[in-house]
């Protein structure tokens, strides 16, 4: 690790473990939150997909398309992943976005501009998200609308230092090979303020991160990416914290880096993935009307049409497909200590949009709801019979809102019962946190969901 790398990590810990900004209170944002909620004037009414401004079935293949061409669709996907094939809807957005948090010292202690953002398949309207969380089509203004705040800093050549640059896959079940540039970048210069934005300390970005629905998935992912130094030894810390601490501090794991590479390059070939896009109209077991796309057994996921009114946006009234889980997924981390410190239980996880094949993913990810009928995958009655002391973390997040409606998912880090094999199965294995935010620079090797998990085990130190 270079100088300016391990001083950044120290800075960024510094950070995390401040107590309240002198720029904004902790009362202050509370109250800055419930203000921005209420600032604007905020719709989203569902309705049929016919309806929809600007969208139509594209009459040979039957794809949902926007008439500029850009956005994104929604195809059709054939996939087979080992032994299994289906048929699906898919959403293609052949561009990279940016999610961007702009970072800059006061009172010596690094700051990050946080914006309270309106999503329209949010749940709760307000989340908050990076400074800049923008498509492509977006911040280069093919929707004809006001410019994206602060989108200077983040695109070449810009006026500050980069301490985080990565490309990041999005959620591989409902992306066809949906990557967004997660980034972060230092200023010292004078940034102009906007009501709907507030420097916080990653501290409380954190502490936010333990309320459901107040941290959204575009900056969690972004928080994952920071590459934090371990926190400081601490007299009071239990044997929970003090494993962590090494996790982070990079003490040997049960496996080396390469051995993890080595596991996922294997599962990658094992896995077989193959990918074929097919009109939309030749999905099999889904059906596709004018009011919306839904699988034939009303599991899984349905494509319903939304009309948004949103006065703070770069564009203040738009149309546009959104896609609705049929019920939350859990997503959930088993950790268990080995020579004092501690590991996490991944599993190498193939989806049916994915682009590079397997990534690294929780332990447990599923929707229960979807599982009818099927035997519980592996580890998950564990994670929710886990009682007391041993559920480090648990929450319920909020996904995309700009794609996804209503989409939330429970996350949980568990302490892997004393009579958990140390031994995994196929498929699994036990890695580090250290060895985790090193993949973490580079791209498509943690899923979105382990993503997350990543940043809130840092409310756990």
């Amino acid at each position: 690790m270079t100088d300016d790398a391990a001083d950044d990590g120290l800075r960024l810990t510094r950070s995390a473990l401040a107590a309240e900004s002198p720029l904004t209170s902790d009362d202050a944002l509370e109250s800055w939150l419930r203000e921005r909620a209420v600032a604007h004037d905020f719709d989203v009414t569902l309705s049929a997909l016919s309806e929809l401004d600007g969208w139509f079935f594209e009459p040979e293949y039957g794809d949902l398309v926007h008439r500029s061409g850009r956005f994104f669709s929604i195809e059709g996907l054939r996939v087979n992943v080992g032994e299994s094939g289906w048929d699906q809807p898919i959403i293609n957005q052949p561009e990279t976005g940016i999610l961007g948090i702009l970072v800059k010292e006061f009172d010596g202690v690094l700051h990050c501009l946080m914006q309270a953002k309106m999503e329209p398949g949010n749940v709760n309207v307000i989340q908050l998200s990076p400074t800049v969380q923008a498509t492509h089509s977006n911040y280069t203004g093919v929707h004809g609308g006001q410019p994206t705040p602060y989108v200077e800093y983040f695109r070449a050549p810009r006026p500050g230092r980069v301490l985080v640059d990565t490309l990041q896959s999005e959620q591989g079940s409902w992306f066809l090979r949906k990557r967004n540039r997660n980034i972060v970048v230092e200023t010292t210069e004078d940034v102009p303020e906007h009501e709907d934005y507030r420097w916080l300390t990653l501290g409380q970005v954190l502490r936010l991160l333990t309320v459901d629905n107040a941290v959204n998935m575009d900056a969690r992912t972004v928080l994952s990416c920071m590459p934090f130094a371990a926190p400081p030894e601490s007299e009071a810390e239990d044997g929970y914290r003090a494993a962590l601490r090494r996790s982070i501090d990079h003490s040997p794991g049960r496996h080396s880096t390469q051995e993890v590479l080595g596991l996922l390059t294997e599962q990658r070939v094992l896995q077989r993935h193959v990918q074929r896009r097919i009109p939309l109209g030749q999905v099999a077991g889904w059906d596709c009307s004018d009011m919306e796309i839904t699988h034939e057994d009303g599991r899984y996921f349905r494509i319903v049409g939304a009309h948004v009114k949103a006065a703070n946006r770069e564009v203040g009234r738009w149309s546009q497909p959104l896609l609705e889980p049929r019920g939350p997924e859990v997503s959930a981390f088993l950790t268990k200590e080995f020579d004092g410190v501690l590991h996490l239980l991944a599993r190498a996880r193939t989806e049916a949009g994915s682009l590079a094949g397997a990534e690294l993913a929780p332990t447990v990810q599923c929707s229960p709801g979807d599982r009818r009928g099927l035997p519980s995958p592996p580890y998950l009655e564990e994670v929710l019979a886990a009682t007391g002391d041993r559920v480090r973390y648990d929450s319920t997040q909020s996904e995309e809102g700009g794609r996804f409606y209503h989409a939330q998912n429970r996350y949980l880090i568990v302490e892997a019962g004393e009579d958990t094999p140390a031994d995994a199965p196929d498929g699994f294995l036990w890695i580090t946190v250290g060895q985790a935010m090193d993949l973490l620079k580079h791209g498509n090797y943690l899923n979105v969901q382990a993503r997350s998990l990543i940043a809130a085990l840092h409310t756990t130190w």
